[in-house]
């Protein structure tokens, strides 16, 4: 089975509940404050390593290694501080203040050096926007040469140079990730077909579309795809999408179609997201049951 590698963010996430986001200056009582392993890059490799792949510093590297991620590339960098989330959650969604921290101190060079040392064609390389751009961006390139299957997802979204979408072989995005990527908001199915293909036409081999709770849309070779979101309570959306992202990964790993590889990833966003916290929310394949 191919490898997923993950180049991406780690941080600890600070989550406290509130009946409502706080007015500047307006201090409000919070509730049911709790501390988890978060961050968008380490979040998707537990998904994926969770869903059947092979795939605050000491603890969060503890805690990917427990879920089954070889850690053994994770830099630890001296003068730099563990990446930060302060989340607010209110109703179950979510508000969210980043400090990048050390996530931003791997630069072009290394991801270069360690992308030649372990990809091998036919692997799977998942990256996102909370790590350096340029070294995102140089990630992408190479695992690209390499001829490893490039996942992308834009979060936060920025502009990337156009010569950059032909090594994306699938960008998974959300509404406003994908309008700030493509122009076009994705705010039912024709507008969703018009980005997807928007977003083809400048490179992408694939494109994923997450909508919350309308679902997801899709849009490959084989041409489009809608997958309804799966029945679930919510109590908190921290991490839905990662947990979606890991399993287009996974189930790239396992030979599936798009279309189920979305499904899988629908449902396991489901349980996510009726669950507290961002990994310890993640679930396992066979809480998701097989995609087929």
């Amino acid at each position: 089975m191919p490898k997923v590698i993950v180049f991406g963010s780690m941080n600890m996430d600070l989550s406290i509940d509130a009946p409502r986001a706080p007015a500047a200056g307006e201090t409000l009582a919070g509730s049911h404050f709790i501390t988890a392993a978060g961050g968008k890059g380490a979040n998707q490799a537990v998904a994926a390593a969770r869903l059947g792949a092979d795939g605050f510093g000491d603890e969060l590297t503890a805690g990917l290694a427990a879920a089954g991620v070889d850690v053994s590339l994770v830099r630890h960098v001296a003068d730099e501080t563990t990446g930060v989330a302060v989340i607010l959650r209110t109703a179950g969604e979510n508000r969210i203040v980043l400090h990048a921290g050390a996530n931003h101190a791997l630069g072009a060079d290394d991801v270069v050096s360690d992308l030649r040392r372990i990809g091998e064609k036919n692997d799977i390389l998942v990256t996102q926007g909370e790590c350096d751009p340029a070294a995102t961006e140089a990630a992408l390139r190479e695992a690209h040469d390499l001829g490893l299957y490039t996942v992308f997802n834009p979060a936060p979204a920025r502009p990337v140079p156009d010569d950059l979408w032909p090594c994306v072989d699938l960008v998974c995005l959300n509404e406003t990730e994908c309008q700030t990527m493509c122009g076009v908001l994705p705010s039912d199915d024709d507008a969703c077909l018009a980005a997807a293909r928007r977003l083809r036409e400048l490179g992408s081999g694939a494109v994923a579309i997450t909508l919350g709770a309308a679902g997801s849309f899709g849009l490959d070779a084989d041409g489009p795809v809608r997958i309804p979101a799966a029945p679930t309570v919510v109590v908190d959306t921290t991490g839905a999408g990662d947990t979606f992202i890991g399993a287009l990964a996974a189930g790239r790993a396992r030979s599936f179609s798009l279309a189920e590889s979305m499904d899988w990833g629908a449902r396991a966003a489901a349980l996510a997201v009726s669950r507290l916290g961002a990994q310890p929310s993640i679930p396992t394949a066979d809480e998701v049951g097989a995609a087929r």
